[in-house]
């Protein structure tokens, strides 16, 4: 296993920051909610702009865009009018439910409970009638169950043995990392079972019987008990104590033996009401013991809860800071939380039930929904990174995939946490009504914070949509269909701005806005942006030609001017180029249609290098030949589909010249390291074989009869 230093280090390689679009940088999801609110406030001005043309101008028309009138007293009103609402919801939480027993009920129950021990014989008779009207056979059939009811509490282990061989083969199938989990879910299952098919056998006893007494129906209830309790305890025990989950095990053992103990003494008190209601006590009475035991289930369940070491040993460590945050704060306050959870408990007893789960679901269960998402997206997060790491090195379609799911995921965790947080807190509606005045009025049709929210969430979530769908394509479908990386990324530009105006089409339709007019402002955009930006959507069109013409595609190898590179990304705007010195460069499209260009890999990537080479006179041409060739053939890097080649070019002045040609797949390799292997081979080859790089040199002669200047010439010269 990986520690989460190495983890997040393979991960920070695995994901650099400047990659795609897709991440979870907070400056990059900004940037694409503040381009996903312009794009949607663009399209809305459009969509005004194309009413009004065509509705045609009219005097004193209000204008197109413009803030709402008296903006600041519409909030206050409906401020106060959502005030005023909840003052009056919250007046019949502070209303208390009768109890249903007073002191003369109290009362009663003091003598009942003296005179106990003179009732012994009568109830003692009331037993032996009750057996004589279950009957000879009834009486056996019950025997028999309870002695079934005993054997299984004594023999669940040797059952759990058994069970545990029966499913040894099975077992082997299961990978070792889900194996603990199949075992324990196994124990869960078995503890379960068997009170499960007793209360079966108790409902055909009793499908068979036409007895119905008090007691008859009193186990079929406690069947039921026995079967909750036991899926409860065990599942503790298997959570706690067993090392399923990241826990530690003393946290575990001292929560659990405490939590035993409360789960065993609701269930007790449980049965003891159900007895009670089913040999059909008074209702006051009935009442007071619901009183008397749910008190001492509140104060036997903050005895739990006083636990803090113990229980927050039980939080998982998740390196998110709101998470921290949460738990730095739960830390600090919490004796207060529980004293104000043991009262709100206290309130429940005395009749305040409305009151106690208001409190309980804005605090407890608002923490814990926040915990069970936060804890669904760590897990979901965490399997996404474990598949890129056993992926090893993956590629760019694998990076992007694992991008694009983890922006989706923390897109859906954010969002489902704020609409959980707003719904159990009570505040979705009054926001959504305070959020809902209007601030900007485009046209007839009023705008609010609400509906940019929604809007700018519909067109964000298609964004990432667009992307995940794009990824999964790349990374799955193309290369099994066999599809070229060119025509992929011309389906998925295609795909990518297809969801984006289906994404603003449905957020223009969320706020009420008509699309309809979108035609007749098409026309009159076409004409004003024809006239003042020209070169800007020459370069657009030029775009959709590269990319749908496939004239250049991603993945392919050009020449611009004296540059050679690699096309990374065909944008609507401009062509991003790689060359081989690592430097990006951004071409216009329109200079890509309009110029002469050279694509090395537009139909065959296979391009031939020239590789020119020199050798002494005194060298025999044939064994040139075969070194060379000998040479091509041994680089990994030369195409073997097309036979290298030697030209005897010409005889210079101090070599004979040759010159080696080789084919190389211009998208894997360049040609500039392609000839570097290869002079330093034909170097290590020559020099082996013995064979002269000659280099150019002049012979200089001297003649003898020469007059230099200053001095005197010989005599009898020139007679």
């Amino acid at each position: 296993m990986l520690d989460e230093g190495t983890r997040s280090t393979r991960m920070r390689r695995f994901c650099p920051r400047s990659s795609k679009f897709f991440s979870l940088e907070p400056r990059r999801v900004l940037r694409t909610l503040a381009a996903a609110s312009l794009l949607w406030l663009w399209g809305s001005s459009c969509v005004v702009y194309g009413q009004e043309s065509a509705s045609g101008p009219e005097g004193g028309q209000t204008p197109a865009i413009r803030i709402a009138d008296d903006m600041g007293e519409a909030v206050r009103k409906e401020a106060a009018k959502v005030g005023k609402e909840f003052r009056k919801e919250v007046r019949p939480l502070f209303k208390r439910t009768p109890l249903g027993f007073d002191m003369e009920t109290i009362e009663r129950v003091r003598v009942e409970a003296v005179n106990l021990p003179l009732r012994v014989p009568e109830l003692v008779d009331h037993i032996v009638r009750q057996s004589r009207m279950l009957g000879f056979v009834g009486s056996l059939i019950m025997l028999a169950f309870l002695a079934a009811v005993f054997y299984s509490l004594f023999g669940q282990r040797r059952v759990l043995k058994r069970l545990e061989k029966s499913v040894d083969s099975f077992r082997v199938r299961i990978p070792a990392e889900f194996q603990v989990y199949f075992l324990s879910a196994l124990k869960i299952l078995v503890a379960s079972l068997i009170p499960l098919v007793l209360l079966g056998v108790f409902s055909l006893i009793q499908a068979f019987i036409s007895y119905r007494g008090a007691w008859f129906w009193l186990t079929g209830q406690l069947l039921k008990l026995w079967a909750l309790g036991a899926l409860i305890l065990h599942l503790l025990r298997e959570t706690l104590t067993q090392r399923v989950l990241s826990i530690p095990v003393e946290y575990g053992r001292s929560v659990f033996r405490v939590a035993r103990w409360v789960v065993l003494y609701i269930l007790l008190s449980v049965a003891l009401f159900q007895a009670a209601e089913a040999f059909a006590l008074p209702q006051d009475f009935l009442a007071l013991l619901k009183f008397l035991l749910s008190l001492s289930v509140v104060f036997v369940s903050f005895l739990l809860l006083l636990k803090k070491k113990s229980i927050l040993g039980l939080l998982p460590d998740l390196p998110y800071s709101s998470y921290k945050k949460f738990r730095q704060g739960l830390e600090r306050y919490y004796f207060p939380l529980m004293v104000l959870t043991f009262l709100t408990g206290l309130l429940w007893c005395a009749g305040y039930q409305r009151l106690s789960k208001v409190i309980w679901t804005k605090t407890w269960a608002v923490a814990g929904a926040f915990l069970a998402i936060l804890l669904g997206y760590h897990l979901l997060r965490r399997r996404l990174e474990t598949w890129i790491e056993k992926k090893g090195t993956p590629d760019e379609a694998a990076r992007f995939l694992y991008r694009s799911l983890r922006s989706l995921l923390l897109y859906a965790a954010v969002t489902v946490v704020i609409l959980v947080t707003l719904d159990l807190l009570g505040l979705k509606e009054p926001v959504q009504r305070v959020l809902s005045f209007p601030i900007v009025r485009v046209g007839d049709t009023p705008l609010s914070l609400w509906t940019l929210c929604k809007a700018t969430l519909i067109l964000l979530a298609f964004l990432l949509f667009s992307g995940f769908i794009r990824a999964w394509l790349d990374y799955k479908i193309y290369p099994s269909v066999g599809v070229d990386e060119g025509l992929g990324y011309a389906i998925n530009t295609f795909l990518r701005y297809l969801l984006l105006v289906v994404g603003l089409l449905i957020s223009l339709n969320s706020v009420g806005l008509d699309l309809r007019v979108l035609m007749v402002f098409a026309g009159a955009l076409g004409i004003g942006l024809g006239l003042g930006l020209q070169n800007l959507f020459g370069n657009v069109a030029a775009g959709f030609v590269l990319v749908f013409g496939r004239l250049i595609r991603k993945g392919d190898w050009i020449q611009v001017g004296d540059k050679v590179g690699l096309v990374l990304e065909v944008n609507l705007r401009s062509t991003k180029v790689r060359t081989p010195d690592n430097v990006e460069c951004l071409v216009p499209n329109l200079d890509l249609t309009s110029q002469t260009i050279v694509n090395y890999t537009l139909s065959d990537p296979l391009v031939r290098v020239h590789v020119p080479v020199g050798v002494s006179y005194r060298s025999r041409p044939r064994e040139v030949e075969r070194i060379l060739l000998d040479v091509a053939l041994a680089n990994e890097n030369v195409n073997r589909q097309k036979q290298p080649e030697v030209w005897l070019c010409q005889y210079g002045e101090s070599s004979i010249d040759f010159e080696l040609l080789v084919w190389i797949d211009a998208r894997k390799v360049g040609a500039y390291r392609v000839r570097s292997e290869l002079y330093f081979a034909i170097f290590d080859a020559f020099e082996k074989a013995g064979i002269e790089i000659p280099f150019p040199q002049r012979d200089i002669h001297i003649r003898s009869g020469l007059v230099w200047p200053g001095t005197p010439a010989r005599e009898g010269r020139g007679r």
